[in-house]
């Protein structure tokens, strides 16, 4: 009975361990700082996870599969100034498009997710066809989307957007965060996608064993494309609400966020070996870093502390995942 409980306790640990930790996160700060718990900061931490919460959502994807994704932060970008660009207002100091502005807001958030989503499925076509490692096909097209960026914009910011795309960064009654709405809908779509669509269970197949999944009958490259397409997608999707937040969108947008991405996926428990990986494990990770952040800000740490308790983290977390796996094998 004893080692049934024991079990148990471990197994819920290794399952919800991370939960945990937030909790105990969000006790220690409130305690030291009452204002943490604040309707006005919660809503403040929630908006700062949601860009990097959505782009973990595709990273989730990604990693599930035994891939990895470097290129979202600069696809963010890219898709974040062709956004900008065809949602300004006529009254632009420096209209991008002469004749092209004022333009329906379906216009630029369709196009901005489809850009999205080609940058991903062309780093899916190069993995899955030409074999070249995950790492090196998402860091060249990190590079490439990046100078794309460079070019379009000719290394100048775009901003005076209308009101339609602002909305994406804006509150609504003045309480309720839209970008943290956005991410809720990203999650729905997410979760579904990958926990009740037979895409979902060959992402699991294809990260557990290639072969075996290859033999299984799973077309491997096709989901392989959209895999990485739909991590993309997530990047398009972060990039307007890049755009209606910031009120501006500038070459250097999104630098760094594919590293805050797999940081939320991995402490979030997907696996980097590969057919583990859960959305709301994904959340949670986005929200403990959003919480380490936020917390670290109100209780007056040096900011240069910041990355290097997250570089901890992320460390923390694949050693803890490795131990798992070992114990597995």
């Amino acid at each position: 009975m004893d080692a049934q409980l024991r079990q148990n306790v471990v197994g819920g640990l290794t399952k919800y361990g991370i939960v945990l930790v937030l909790l105990i996160m969000v006790m220690g700060i409130s305690i030291a700082e009452p204002r943490f718990l604040s309707q006005t900061n919660i809503f403040n931490v929630l908006t700062q996870s949601s860009m990097f919460g959505i782009l973990a959502l595709g990273m989730t994807f990604v990693i599930t599969s035994k891939g990895i994704d470097l290129s979202v932060g600069s696809v963010l970008a890219f898709t974040g100034v062709v956004c900008a660009s065809l949602s300004q207002v006529g009254t632009a100091t420096n209209l991008y498009f002469d004749n092209l502005y004022d333009l329906p807001v379906i216009v630029p958030i369709v196009v901005t997710i489809a850009i999205g989503f080609l940058l991903g499925s062309i780093s899916g076509a190069l993995i899955a066809f030409t074999g070249i490692p995950a790492f090196i096909a998402t860091l060249g097209m990190m590079t490439i989307a990046r100078g794309m960026t460079l070019m379009y914009t000719d290394g100048m910011p775009i901003s005076q957007f209308t009101p339609a795309i602002r909305f994406f960064g804006d509150r609504i009654g003045g309480v309720i965060p839209v970008p943290v709405l956005v991410w809720a809908v990203m999650i729905v779509i997410s979760w579904i996608l990958l926990s009740h669509t037979s895409f979902g269970k060959y992402i699991y197949a294809i990260g557990g064993n290639v072969k075996a999944a290859e033999i299984s009958g799973v077309n491997v490259k096709k989901n392989q494309i959209f895999i990485y397409g739909f991590s993309g997608l997530c990047a398009g999707v972060a990039a307007i609400v890049f755009a209606g937040r910031v009120g501006s969108v500038n070459p250097g947008a999104g630098l760094g966020f594919e590293l805050t991405a797999i940081a939320a996926t991995t402490i979030g428990g997907t696996s980097h070996y590969g057919g583990i990986g859960t959305i709301w494990g994904a959340v949670v990770g986005a929200l403990v870093i959003g919480v380490l952040r936020n917390g670290m800000t109100i209780l007056e740490f040096d900011a240069y502390w910041q990355p290097i308790v997250e570089g901890l983290i992320i460390i923390t977390a694949v050693a803890i995942d490795m131990r798992k796996n070992a114990k597995k094998k």
